[in-house]
């Protein structure tokens, strides 16, 4: 096969596609490049139809390679294992604008894969993984009804970056990813720091100018390179059953999908469905009349829903377009952790709780992108009890890790920085129950439960999934969407953010109609959904605790002479590991100087941060240093540790007012007493003491009073005693 190459001029970095060179086993492969950012992607489908399969298999997968970025894997096997959060995440967007591009019926088991085989830690692969995954499906022979294309929006200063690379997006206000094909946009991920509606309205048709120009080079490819796409007869319900289903249950449908409980309308559905079943096929089906039977069920049951709501503008449950199901909400649900918020929404409710620990919990990302840590981590579980299922509890899903990133991008505008929040924060929601938009549930219980840690938020967080259904020239946007009016619907248009603005957006369209005009009504009627929501959650909490949870860590910050890092780091780490050793802390230094100290208990952390100011001080004539121990002894004096690897010279005359013989009369090695500091000669790096309370004599010695005594009111020796734990803390 020749090779063949197209070329799309996509803002200032064009994007190649090539075929014919590498992979070609595959029904389509394509290599997909921008700058040194290079992603092969293939694209394999079987010739029969996966026995019994009532949808369509189709598996998207990206696979991170980290000789891409000149890295080797960490770890002991030093070999890719399970994808990164990263890579699941760029699958999902790649899945979800091709996956509605397919004939009805299509049961054919279909796998792409994106294999990132160069990257340049300056163009990001995922628009290249959705572009390359088309352009692979475009030009084989499986019956993808494709082009489309997908490109990246930034914000830096009021204009509009196309693709902007790692380093551009760390200064924009918006990172938006848009896909679509050249007649309309099919999908949108999006996080943004309080971006105006407006604002996002504009990225979106910047976005689909560029998305025609993807889907002309793709064309051009597959005039090149394209296969003669397969035959496939469309799966439609069968009239005469159809027709049969109608006229023996209709009424009885319309009225079981009436009940505006979710499990008792499942029920109902269910019952009205083996009721009609046994009047239509009788007591034992075959396979092929049954599912022909379930096809016509279905079809009736979608057009009742849509039409209801599309039409005569009734939803499932009762409710008003605009209309938010009720909202309870609650905080400090769970005692022992360090935030917790309980948000209830109709029948979906989500309970998130915070865990806060020190800058060295904070996840290690060993992947192919520029990011090598994070401190804000947000995670979602959402168990089959949930809807009222039974199922497997193996893990994470990729839905899980979805709807927790998207949580995770709404609320990280409003995370305070490292300097002000010396913590990682991690957020994990649990969904308890879940009738729609369990993922927006999250991002209010974890506004809750952030404000309950004492966490200062400038702003609190909401979201709400906004839906469309469309019939003919009717149609109806609706907030707040439940499972039924998702799964039977157009649009599912999530969007999150505060009273300023949006912070995330997340939406998938099912149908190739709506229009710019749609979309501007949703995104006004979710401002005033999502300003509803807040305002109920201010009700219960408006702004942080005052206090934090008694479990939390507490921190001690402290700030040193960056030269003086390594006198708290010790030799080999001696020093630090000893102080937290002693003082049940953890210790993290910032090459600025920044020392904080992680306690449970307060006092101890302050104790530890004020060892931590002595040992990094310079010493004064002057400083007191009390409890200060003896290291060792002379024939002329004492050696006494002022700090850690700092000592001090107590010579002999020094003692005690009186005349001292020995240094062993006075002090033993071991002891501790109160010095005071009478000399410091930086030149010869020595620091003069003198015993606590002990008079000036001028010259450092004591004078002897005439009868050669010390002075009465200075006795000549002091009762030496032991500094316990608790009288330094104090």
């Amino acid at each position: 096969m020749t090779v063949q190459k197209v070329t799309a001029e996509i803002g200032e970095v064009p994007i190649t596609f090539e075929t014919g060179q590498l992979a070609k086993q595959a029904n389509g492969a394509v290599v997909v490049r921008a700058g040194d950012t290079m992603v092969l992607v293939t694209a394999v489908g079987h010739h029969e139809a996966r026995e019994g399969a009532d949808f369509f298999p189709l598996t998207v997968d990206v696979e991170e390679r980290m000789y891409s970025a000149g890295k080797i894997p960490g770890g002991f096997i030093k070999r890719e294992s399970r994808p990164s959060d990263r890579a699941t995440l760029t699958a999902r967007m790649t899945d979800r604008p091709i996956r509605p591009l397919w004939p009805k019926g299509y049961r054919n088991e279909t796998q792409v894969i994106a294999t990132i085989l160069s990257t340049d830690q300056v163009t990001a692969f995922d628009v290249l993984c959705i572009n390359g995954a088309s352009a692979a499906l475009t030009i084989s022979d499986l019956p993808f009804q494709g082009p489309v294309g997908a490109v990246r929006i930034g914000l830096i200063d009021d204009e509009f970056v196309i693709n902007p690379t790692f380093q551009e997006l760390e200064e924009s206000e918006l990172d938006l990813i848009v896909a679509g094909s050249a007649e309309a946009i099919s999908m949108v991920e999006a996080g943004a720091k309080e971006v105006d509606e407006e604002t996002v309205l504009e990225a979106l048709a910047i976005a689909h100018e560029e998305i025609r120009k993807l889907c002309a080079a793709q064309e051009e490819l597959r005039a090149k390179a394209g296969k003669p796409k397969r035959e496939v007869e469309a799966l439609a319900v069968d009239p005469d059953v159809l027709a049969k289903v109608e006229k023996a249950g209709l009424a009885l449908l319309e009225e079981a999908t009436l009940e505006q409980r979710k499990l008792e309308r499942r029920d109902k559905v269910a019952a009205a469905k083996a009721q009609i079943s046994a009047e239509v096929l009788g007591e034992e089906p075959e396979p092929e009349a049954k599912a022909a039977f379930n096809r016509a069920f279905d079809s009736i049951q979608k057009s009742i829903i849509r039409k209801r709501i599309a039409v005569d503008k009734s939803r499932p449950d009762g409710r008003k377009s605009d209309e938010i199901r009720p909202i309870t909400c609650d905080t400090s649900v769970a005692p022992r952790v360090h935030g917790s918020g309980l948000f209830t929404r109709g029948e979906t409710q989500v309970m998130t709780l915070l865990a806060l620990g020190t800058p060295k919990d904070a996840q290690r990302i060993d992947g192919i992108g520029p990011e090598t840590s994070k401190r804000y981590i947000h995670h979602y579980n959402f168990p089959p009890f949930s809807v009222g299922e039974t199922g497997f509890m193996r893990g994470p899903k990729r839905r899980d890790i979805g709807h927790g990133a998207l949580a995770e991008r709404a609320l990280l505008p409003m995370i305070p920085s490292e300097e002000d929040l010396p913590y990682t924060l991690r957020l994990v929601s649990e969904t308890l129950e879940s009738n729609g938009s369990s993922s927006m549930a999250s991002v209010c219980g974890s506004t809750l439960a952030l404000l309950d840690a004492g966490v200062k938020l400038p702003r609190p967080v909401a979201g709400i999934a906004m839906g469309l259904i469309k019939e003919g020239d009717d149609y109806i946007i609706l907030s707040d969407i439940q499972g039924d009016e998702d799964h039977l619907g157009d649009m599912d248009f999530k969007i999150a953010g505060t009273g300023e603005g949006i912070t995330a957006l997340q939406m998938d369209i099912k149908i190739s109609g709506v229009t710019f005009e749609i979309l501007r009504d949703a995104l006004a009627q979710a401002k005033a959904g999502r300003e509803h929501i807040l305002g109920i959650m201010a009700d219960h909490i408006s702004a942080p605790r005052e206090e934090m949870s008694p479990w939390a860590p507490r921190i001690t910050s402290v700030k040193i002479d960056p030269d003086k890092i390594g006198a708290v780091i010790g030799k080999g780490g001696e020093t630090i590991r000893g102080l937290e050793a002693e003082y049940e802390v953890e210790i993290s230094i910032e090459d600025t100087g920044v020392v904080n100290v992680y306690g449970v208990e307060g006092r101890k952390a302050e104790a530890c941060a004020e060892v931590i100011r002595q040992m990094t001080k310079d010493v004064e004539v002057g400083d007191v240093f009390t409890g200060a121990k003896v290291v060792k002894t002379t024939t002329f004096g004492a050696f006494v540790e002022l700090t850690k690897g700092v000592d001090g010279l107590l010579h002999i005359s020094n003692l005690s007012s009186g005349r001292v013989e020995k240094v062993e009369d006075v002090i033993n090695r071991g002891d501790t007493v109160d010095v005071t500091v009478v000399e410091v000669d930086k030149q010869r790096g020595r620091i003069g003491l003198r015993i606590l309370g002990m008079e000036d004599a001028g010259d450092g010695a004591a004078e002897p009073s005439e009868n050669g005594a010390g002075d009465e009111s200075t006795p000549r020796r002091r009762r030496r005693r032991r500094v316990s734990e608790s009288d330094i803390a104090e």
